[in-house]
């Protein structure tokens, strides 16, 4: 395995414009073929003879940089991760020896033998309190005798699923009422992998605007 890591960025090699100084300590006007001074079209000065012409600065070469600066932040930010996982594997392994940080997740989209249960469905039909038979949009992802959350914007609990069906979930006499579109989710955990934390999911509503076609 090879450990040279080639570094793809190109040099620009910025240089510096030089005048041409006459001997009387200024600058010396650029002449046509006609001994008549150039102007710049742009600003109306007159041009300048100079020694090196420079690098000029335009939307290519800041670009460039830009891409630059971008790529070194990306590998920063990789490199910041794989540290992390190392640390968490090292921190393991002195609690442990030899588990090789078998249930490690740095929460930042790679992790090691454990992966989120992020089952979610809703619930396409209002229920009240005391239901144990739950219409939902999907049953994919859910299984008997597991744990699930369900939740709206005003409940929430904890139930155990007796039985999954086609299209529906049976679980434990539920102790609130909750509405349609109420969620049925293994675990309602939102992992941000930027900030590399765990938050909780929100129940969400949407507007739906209704065109007529003709």
């Amino acid at each position: 395995m090879s450990l040279v890591v080639s570094n793809k960025y190109e040099l620009i090699y910025w240089r510096d414009r030089i005048w041409k100084i006459g001997p009387d300590g200024k600058l010396i006007p650029q002449l046509d073929e006609n001994n008549q001074i150039i102007y710049n079209p742009l600003t109306g000065q007159p041009e300048y003879e100079y020694l090196e012409t420079g690098t000029r600065v335009n939307a290519k070469r800041l670009n460039h940089m830009d891409e630059g600066i971008y790529s070194a932040h990306d590998y920063i930010v990789e490199l910041k991760a794989t540290i992390r996982r190392m640390q968490i594997q090292m921190e393991l392994d002195g609690r442990v020896p030899g588990n090789s940080g078998t249930f490690a997740d740095t929460l930042d989209g790679s992790s090691n033998k454990i992966k989120l249960d992020n089952a979610l469905t809703d619930i396409i039909e209002a229920v009240t309190a005391g239901t144990t038979t739950l219409k939902v949009a999907s049953v994919d992802g859910f299984t008997p005798f597991t744990q699930v959350t369900i939740f709206d914007d005003e409940h929430i609990e904890d139930v155990v699923i007796t039985e999954v069906g086609t299209g529906t979930i049976k679980v434990q006499a539920l102790k609130n009422a909750y509405k349609k579109g109420a969620k049925v989710a293994r675990s309602n955990v939102v992992v941000d992998m930027v900030n590399a934390e765990m938050g909780v999911g929100d129940w969400q509503t949407f507007n739906v605007e209704l065109v007529e076609v003709v």
